[in-house]
């Protein structure tokens, strides 16, 4: 519902923006806000990283994205994410891990569609080296003898996702940013001519000439609070966690070639294909699933099936280790698999900044920056046209 203009509240401080949404994407808004010299409040209704970000595995990855706009966002993130592990403090340590990342094509006629998939790569700047099949046990030395090969890219990473987040918040707060966690925005609030001039909560209406919609999975039912429309859905994904395992069990963030299939589908049906990683504390992450039920959170007994049964054949050592937990989350998909980011034309001072499905942890940063240069009115980073918010057509208003 849209409101024809805010109630006064002298008592809450007016910000340049208000940010809405506390994960990973929201917090790097905060910070390069901060940093572009902007006052913001970040008002989130649950807790940091209480949403997808809680829920995603940390990863930095080019190695999957084909070129194209994409890609350019992956590779300024990278960067990106490199500078702010070196920037931010020791405890706000972020657990970055610049492993790489090792795709593996199980037979040759895998082996050949990676092939093709790494050249448009490298034609657009990214490192890729192929691997041969009698090579690939020297960098995974507990990888399944008989694989076809495959192709080794230096620059994927890793972070731990809700440190990350907070780690950028407290950087953010630093700066002056002010965070507003356990409030619902339940309206926002508009002036003549429909533009927007800050949100309402249940605590009072907070005043800005900007709002930034860093909702995730829930963007689309943040756009429709806003009058306009986005399309995010969510996308259930279910990740595998063993017991804690000797370091070098697995040295790099290993997946099969169908995983970058996976990412591009846009089926609704459950489809899964093993990404496999260490963590600093022991445990190995399993992904990934993805299927579009809804906010569903039943556990999957068919998707958690699957996913071990394909990690073991990546890594066969995998199937004496237990598994001591899964968990489930939703990635925000648009039907292009791109981001909305950037300012929406249709409700002027409304910003999106969501939309980024299973890549929200890795584009962050580039998203921030992105989003701060239209705030401020300074040269984007890189051509942000892709990522218009109002490039979809108009649709029919959003669940609640």
């Amino acid at each position: 519902m849209r409101h024809p203009g805010p109630q006064p509240s002298p008592s809450l401080p007016s910000p340049d923006a208000v940010i809405v949404g506390a994960g990973v994407v929201g917090a790097a808004c905060a910070y390069y806000a901060t940093r572009a010299g902007l006052s913001v409040a970040v008002v989130d209704r649950g807790p940091v990283a209480g949403g997808t970000t809680g829920a995603g595995e940390g990863n930095l990855l080019v190695s999957d994205k084909e070129a194209g706009p994409e890609l350019d966002l992956a590779r300024l993130s990278i960067r990106l994410w490199r500078e702010l592990a070196g920037l931010l403090p020791p405890q706000d340590a972020i657990e970055y891990e610049p492993k790489g990342g090792l795709v593996i094509a199980p037979d040759e006629a895998a082996l050949t569609a990676l092939r093709a998939f790494a050249r448009g790569q490298r034609r657009a700047g990214v490192t890729a080296h192929e691997v041969p099949a009698d090579a690939l046990r020297t960098l995974e030395p507990h990888l399944a003898p008989g694989l076809a090969g495959g192709v080794h890219y230096p620059a994927d990473a890793q972070v731990q996702p809700a440190r990350a987040a907070a780690a950028l918040l407290r950087a953010a707060r630093r700066g002056g940013a002010v965070l507003r966690l356990g409030e619902e925005v339940t309206a926002v609030l508009t002036g003549p001519g429909g533009a927007v001039r800050g949100v309402r909560t249940a605590r009072g209406d907070l005043h800005a000439p900007a709002v930034v919609n860093a909702t995730g999975t829930w963007g689309g039912r943040f756009a429709a609070l806003a009058g306009t429309h986005l399309p995010v859905l969510p996308r259930r994904g279910f990740v595998l966690v063993t017991e804690p395992l000797p370091p070098g069990s697995v040295r790099h963030k290993v997946y099969a070639a169908g995983y970058v299939t996976d990412v591009a589908s846009d089926s609704a049906a459950l489809q899964s294909s093993a990404v496999v990683e260490s963590t600093p504390a022991g445990p190995v992450l399993i992904g990934a699933t993805r299927e579009r039920v809804g906010f569903d959170r039943t556990l999957s007994t068919p998707a958690l099936r699957r996913l071990a049964a394909q990690a073991t054949a990546l890594f066969p050592t995998l199937a004496d280790v237990h598994a001591i937990r899964a968990y489930c989350g939703f990635r925000p998909y648009l039907p292009d698999h791109l981001p909305a980011v950037g300012p929406d034309p249709r409700v002027p001072g409304l910003h999106h900044a969501c939309g980024h499905e299973g890549a929200g942890i890795g584009l962050a940063p580039a998203t921030g920056l992105l989003v701060a240069a239209a705030l401020t009115g300074a040269e984007p980073p890189l051509d942000p046209t892709p990522f218009r918010p109002d490039r979809f057509p108009p649709g029919p208003p959003h669940p609640s």
